[in-house]
């Protein structure tokens, strides 16, 4: 049986707010944080439809992982994403509901 590996995520106090406006930059990343918001628990990222391939999707995830906008977490053969909504709203209060509600 082999250990699944523990993937890096920036403490809250090492998320910068450029990092995290750039990640939610790209119109890919910022309709997979909507749903994650949107669907309120963590979920494998392949359940989320999106119009990527599946190694763009693993760029997109990484992008947010290294942000500090998600975590993802191994759980069995799945790695489950969350929205690290509490650690940027402690951070950054009102920027990601004022994000995510901007118009599409």
């Amino acid at each position: 049986m082999t250990a699944t590996r523990q993937l890096p995520h920036p403490a809250r106090d090492e998320i910068r707010i450029e990092a995290v406006l750039q990640a939610l930059a790209d119109p890919v990343r910022l309709q997979l944080v909507r749903e994650l918001d949107r669907i309120g628990v963590g979920v494998a990222c392949g359940s989320i439809a999106l119009p990527v391939g599946k190694s763009t999707r693993t760029h997109h995830m990484r992008i947010l992982r290294e942000a500090g906008v998600t975590r993802v977490e191994p759980h069995g053969t799945a790695r489950i994403t969350t929205l690290r909504r509490e650690d940027l709203d402690a951070l950054y209060p009102g920027m990601l509901d004022g994000i995510l509600a901007a118009k599409r």
